[in-house]
């Protein structure tokens, strides 16, 4: 789990005609993206490159980059321009463990969720946020829609086990 890469963001567009790159950041506040020194640039499904940060900042509303593909910064525009919409990740062991009681949401998804008595409600498919809390969406013998709060709904989350305790009525 621990090297397995971590979407942040992705290359939005060009910006400049030196090869600087905007970047769409996925994290909370959005310039935490740029905290990270190296980069995998890519997609999930392919293989990762690794690129070195050399100059990141926010512009506007965005967020924009200079990165090198081994030494040298990226020369030009056609250099970045072959980097649109591809994902940006760092190496999972490269973020901040989280505090107890709290998760990355990467970690949720996959997890098998049962009832206080072992039910089977389904697998996290994803997970959505609505303003008042986070909610764990499962994919089993139908879609439910489980609010992820801590102590109250959720009993118990074991990433090692991959399972979460809910105290959730499978009728609903």
């Amino acid at each position: 789990m621990a090297d397995r890469p971590v979407v942040l963001g992705h290359v939005s567009g060009l910006f400049g005609v030196k090869g600087w790159i905007k970047v769409y950041s996925y994290t909370r506040p959005a310039a935490n993206l740029l905290e990270y020194d190296d980069w995998l640039i890519g997609r999930q499904d392919d293989s990762w490159r690794p690129f070195r940060v050399l100059d990141a900042r926010e512009q506007g509303k965005t967020l924009v980059a200079q990165i090198a593909d081994g030494e040298a910064p990226l020369a030009d525009r056609d250099d970045a321009a072959a980097l649109i919409d591809l994902q940006i990740a760092v190496q999972r062991d490269q973020l901040p463990e989280p505090e107890e009681g709290e998760y990355y949401w990467f970690d949720l998804v996959g997890l098998d969720v049962v009832t206080l008595d072992g039910k089977p409600l389904g697998r996290v498919k994803a997970m959505m946020e609505t303003g008042a809390n986070d909610v764990l969406v499962l994919q089993g013998e139908r879609e439910r829609l489980v609010p992820f709060v801590v102590g109250e709904i959720i009993d118990d989350v074991d990433l090692d086990a991959g399972r979460i305790v809910a105290d959730w009525d499978p009728d609903f």
